[in-house]
């Protein structure tokens, strides 16, 4: 491989300081992010003439995929590690493994409206009035920081929601003096905050009183050769430095979907390889995304002339179709998005309608009415998701609808192979064709329209499921109290009475959980200004 003047002159200009770098092909497609303390050194490293000598055929597929690149600086590694992370989980470039699953960052969260707050580890974060702190890159020291400043500040580190006095007695932290015990009255909650609110300065980096001393107690132990002793206040203020080590709030880059160099040639070799007898101008196409069969959902994305047109994408739940059945959920959302199309040309539904028809009067001389123009015309060329059984699927719900005269193909993912209806093996036109790289453009598009959907479903399904995070309450009590109200919502408009009169909730667990809903409800938007 030779090393374009381009990529070579773009080398030169990159700095020796930490930060993430996007390696892209020729389309403009993000393909590799990754992370450096040396830029330069690093990312210098993949143009070596001695690296591509070697036989890892994945890292010389990627370097002869390399088209360009860009890098954003950050301060330090833990933040290009936190940078990197999101990148890779906002792009999935196909040269990435790590942080492709939809696991968070650490964080640490305390809600000061709870009745006697508490620190807790946390991976998303809600818009419920709490504060948190993070992401951290590094768990192992967030959690030791976490005990230290429990012992530090006396915080609780029971996970009781309203500890009573009844818990008193057993709560090994109140015997230890760990914690000076709100819950019985020893401080009042306005001292305790004082203390809550210490903890949050110190992870804030503020106080760093605590790292002097933890210094002169490591180098007295050492003097007195308790190296042991030394070695874990070492450890421990290593830790310390790297939870305090502030990290930026990265916003969303500037990437969009990319584009092809020359459209009308790709629509033109595509044509060609599919005998089309004209390049199809409007192309749909469709995926399904679903999780153990739970949270079905399907994406219909539209490209005109080689470009994504945003605003004919749809959006899919596949209703009708029970577990994990790709088959039978491709032919539904087939059927419903072209027998809505049928129904809004006013040619119904039958075989006997083809799509663009006028309807004419009983004896063919005179049109009765025209039909309804489109505002989405039909498509001339359907992509499916898929091998022979999705196609297949597909083919059987459009000639149902009268609609096999529409050209549908189906791309399979593992050797991107090219299925028709009309021949028995797949095309294999190579992954450098330009028809394969519209193709593909148009398939990612669909897997990243169905995977966000898919992603916002299971986020609102969590943001529904804040009754978990009471304590002690199970499924049959949650459903109990979702069948009375209906919803989290309504279930935080309810007064104590009515909590109360839901099977399984008492005057004193009606009490507590009415205290948690009202602390976890967001903040009210700001007030718009008077009128004049």
């Amino acid at each position: 491989m030779v090393v374009s003047e381009h990529i070579r002159k773009k080398l030169g200009t990159l700095p020796h300081k930490p930060g993430v770098y996007l390696m892209k092909d020729r389309f403009g497609t993000v393909i590799y992010v990754g992370k450096a303390r040396d830029l330069r050194r690093r990312v210098s490293q993949y143009f070596h003439p001695s690296r591509r000598m070697g036989w890892d055929l994945k890292f010389n597929a990627l370097v002869e995929a390399i088209a360009d690149f860009d890098f954003h600086l950050v301060r330090s590694e833990p933040e290009a590690l936190l940078l990197e992370g999101r990148l890779i989980k906002e792009f999935k470039p196909r040269y990435n493994v790590s942080f492709r699953d939809d696991k968070r960052f650490l964080m640490l969260k305390v809600n000061l409206n709870d009745p006697i707050p508490n620190f807790v580890l946390t991976r998303l974060k809600k818009e419920d009035g709490a504060r948190y702190f993070g992401p951290f890159a590094n768990a192992g020291a967030l959690r030791h920081t976490l005990a230290l400043m429990r012992r530090q500040f006396n915080l609780r580190g029971c996970r009781a929601f309203t500890p009573g006095a009844n818990d008193y007695k057993h709560c090994l932290y109140a015997h230890l003096k760990y914690c000076t015990a709100p819950c019985v009255g020893n401080v009042t909650r306005e001292q305790y905050l004082q203390q809550v609110r210490a903890a949050c300065d110190f992870l804030e980096g503020r106080c760093r009183e605590m790292q002097t001393e933890l210094e002169a107690e490591m180098k007295k132990a050492a003097a007195a050769q308790d190296f042991e002793k030394a070695a874990e206040l070492r450890d421990l203020l290593r830790d310390l430095q790297q939870t305090w080590k502030r990290t930026e709030k990265f916003e969303r880059l500037p990437y969009t979907l990319p584009l092809a160099i020359d459209p009308e040639r790709d629509l033109a070799e595509l044509a060609k390889i599919l005998g089309l007898p004209a390049p199809p101008q409007r192309i749909e196409g469709f995926d399904i995304s679903n999780i153990s069969g739970t949270f079905a959902v399907a994406s219909l994305v539209s490209f005109k002339n080689g470009r994504p047109d945003r605003a004919n994408y749809r959006r899919f739940k596949i209703k009708t179709v029970a577990g994990q059945d790709d088959f039978a959920g491709m032919a539904e959302v087939v059927r419903r998005r072209y027998a809505r199309l049928l129904n809004e040309s006013g040619n119904g539904s039958g075989a006997d309608s083809p799509p663009h028809r006028t309807a004419q009067s009983t004896d063919g001389s005179l049109p009765l009415r025209p039909a309804r123009r489109l505002s989405v015309p039909f498509p001339d060329l359907i992509l499916i998701d898929g091998g022979r059984g999705q196609l297949n699927a597909a083919r059987a719900e459009l000639k149902r609808l009268g609609l096999e005269n529409i050209p549908v193909i189906g791309l399979a993912k593992e050797f991107e192979e090219i299925y028709l209806a009309d021949k028995p093996e797949p095309l294999r036109p190579g992954l450098d064709h330009p028809a394969v790289k519209l193709l593909q453009r148009i398939r990612d598009e669909c897997h990243r329209v169905a995977n966000s959907y898919n992603a916002q479903l299971r986020l609102r399904k969590i943001s529904e499921s804040v009754l978990d995070e009471f304590p002690g309450i199970g499924e049959r009590r949650k459903a109990a109290l979702l069948k009375k109200f209906g919803s989290v919502r309504r279930l935080q408009l309810a007064s104590v009475e009515e909590i109360a009169t839901v099977p399984g909730f008492g005057g004193k667990a009606a009490l507590e959980l009415k205290q948690f809903l009202d602390a976890r409800r967001p903040p009210p938007a700001n007030p718009l200004p008077p009128a004049d």
